[in-house]
Formats: C-alpha cells, structure tokens, sequence
C-alpha cells in the first residue's frame, strides 16, 4: 500500500531537487501563486502534465475573450499566461512539463518528497495543488495495439512542426486545435509536411467557422484534404505504422499510409494519484481552511478550482486571491524564524529591489504579523 501524506517514509534513494515550494500545475493560478511565493522570498518548482505552460485556457481557449480579470478589461487565455509567466520571471521558478505528480511522501524532517511520472524527485517544504479540475490528458484513440507507437509515430500534441516536415501526416480530430494544427503542418514554408491529412467522424467541425472555412479552401487548393470517416484499423510493418483503415460513412473503407499519426480529440481532467495522498476531499475536491487555503495535511495547500468550502466560485480572480493567502499561510513554514511582513510592490524598496523595478520613495512595509 502506498504511503499517503502524513506517512513518515524513507528519504529518497537518489538524489532530489531541495527547493522551498512545488506547485503543481503550471495555468494562471500556479503561474500567480509563484508570484506571491516570490514576493515572500519562497521559491518555487513548477510541474505540469501539458507540454506547456498555461493549463486549460492556453490548451482549451488560447484565443477566446476572458473580460474579468481586474485591470484588464480584455484578455486572451493564450496571452494571460503570456502576462503571469512574465510576472514570475524575476522569480526564476523552474518548469517540469509533460509530467505528472504520482508521489508525495511526509518526511520525518517535516518537508515533503514529491515525485513524478519521470522519475523526478524533489524535497519541498511546501506543496502547493493547483490543479484545476484535474491534470489534462489527452483523450486518446482507442485502437488495439496502436498504442505501442505512441511517443514516436502517434502523438497527442504537435509540439514543433518542424518535427514533421517532410512526412505524411494524419490527423484526427474536429477542435480548433486539430485544424490549427492542419494549417500550420499544410502551409507553405521550409518545414512544411509532405502531406496532411485530416479526419474526423463527420464533415462537421467544433472548432471556430473561420479556421473551418480557411482548412476547406486549404483543400481546394490542394495543399491538405478533409476525410470523413472512423478510424477502424492499421498496417504495421517492421514495428513501424504504416497506415490506418478508415470506415466512410458510407460504409466502404479506405487505407490511409502516414509517417505520423497526430490525434488531436481534446482533453479529458484526471485526478489521477491525487485522489490516494490521503487528502480531505469533498465531490472530488481537496477541502481547504479558508485562512491559509492549507489542506488536511500540514504544509500542502490547495487553490483555484481544484479545493473547495463554503462560498467557493469557481473563477480565476478568486483563485488569485487564494493564492496570496495560501503564501502567507506557508511563509512561517519556509521561513520560521522571519516574521511574516506585509510589504507592498508600490513603496517597499526590498520589493522593488527583487522585482528589478528599482527603488521607491521609501519602504513603508508594515509589520501585520
């Protein structure tokens, strides 16, 4: 049985990264709460399961309007995280991406040993669960024995395109993310693929009319096509996939060759090993006193959609202010002998020395403590 938070278990065999904080996922709520961790000298590791940073509104959204973050009165998912990975720069937090937490085990010291899918490992004083609804994994194609190419011939994200240049391309899916993707592998330049293939189930399509309108005279001209049909089968040959079998919805079936097959059907939330650290949850969520957004186990914390008490909204300006307090709440743990200040960015020199912004007119920080 595995050991659950609060569990006293051997340090780790080799040797882990010591660091003051791991927030585990990388969106506009863990981007912000390393910037409030900074702002009180903690440093911090980031770990997400998305090749990327910015979480659900980059991978979902990055496009769409988001008009209620303050200050703001409009912002795209894609360039929020653009502004909040900024804002934490001066705090050179550290990415793990494409990565999953599997372990995280009480030391007898107090601190925490967090692992991941990778074999990671870290030494933290604090934990910092900023989840969302769940760690994104890609929903996969269910294909017997197809899964065997994953990570070289069949894939779930494009990454760089430049990766496919040159090869015959499939692609599956009918988000704005497969078409992007279609258009970007289809057009003209040095690194263009040799062919793209798009498939989806129907002639119909999720994502935005405009990308649908710009893939359909993409196929006009020639320089990609649309097939609609199921993916039923594939060939291999010499451990390589060669092609898959589509069913149309007429019935007949078609062979497809490819180099690569990108599957591109959305993402689903998993909680994944969470659900066993031996947290208090409530409907799936880690219930949090509201003071210091602490979870049932001293040290970890919870903010944004993934914890939940009385009054909870779901909404990224209420996740912001949690992670404020959840920083304070792990100040005394970090730093136990310091008294926890509250300084603010607009007169305190210390604050405008570690932000790189320069000196103020005076440090009028206050003692609240």
């Amino acid at each position: 049985m595995e050991p659950r938070p609060g569990d006293v278990v051997a340090p780790a065999a080799t040797a882990a990264i010591a660091t003051d904080a791991v927030v585990i996922g990388a969106g506009p709520v863990g981007l912000f709460q390393v910037f409030e961790l900074g702002l009180l000298d903690i440093r911090a590791h980031v770990i997400d399961a998305l090749p990327h940073i910015g979480g659900q509104p980059v991978e979902l959204y990055p496009d769409k309007p988001i008009y209620d973050i303050p200050g703001l009165p409009f912002c795209t998912g894609q360039g929020l995280a653009d502004a909040l990975l900024r804002q934490s720069a001066p705090f050179a937090p550290q990415f793990h991406l494409g990565q999953t937490v599997n372990q995280v085990h009480a030391q007898e010291d107090g601190q925490w040993l967090v692992g991941t899918s990778t074999g990671t490992q870290f030494l933290s004083k604090t934990v910092f669960i900023a989840a969302g609804v769940g760690a994104f994994e890609p929903r996969r194609i269910k294909l017997a024995g197809i899964e065997a190419h994953e990570g070289t011939q069949l894939r779930y994200h494009l990454g760089a395109p430049s990766a496919f240049a040159g090869q015959d391309v499939l692609i599956q899916g009918d988000s704005d993310t497969a078409i992007e993707a279609a258009l970007s592998l289809s057009a003209t330049g040095p690194h263009r693929a040799n062919s793209v293939t798009l498939v989806h189930r129907r002639d119909s399509f999720k994502a935005e009319p405009e990308r649908v309108a710009l893939m359909r005279e993409r196929c006009a001209a020639g320089a990609m096509r649309f097939i609609a049909g199921q993916i039923t089968g594939h060939d291999t040959q010499d451990g390589r996939l060669r092609a898959v079998h589509l069913t149309r919805p007429d019935g007949n079936e078609q062979a497809v060759p490819l180099d690569t097959m990108l599957v591109l059907q959305g993402l689903s939330p998993q909680l994944g090993p969470l659900t066993d650290w031996g947290l208090a949850m409530e409907r799936k969520q880690l219930v949090v006193n509201t003071e210091t957004f602490s979870t049932s186990a001293p040290g970890i914390f919870a903010v944004g959609d993934i914890n939940t008490y009385p009054g909870k909204r779901k909404l990224l300006v209420c996740g912001f202010h949690e992670c404020t307090l959840a920083a304070y709440g792990a100040a005394p743990i970090v730093h136990p002998t310091r008294p926890v200040l509250l300084q603010y960015t607009t007169t305190s020199t210390h604050l405008h020395q570690v932000l790189g912004v320069g000196h103020g007119t005076g440090d009028k920080s206050r003692d609240k403590s």
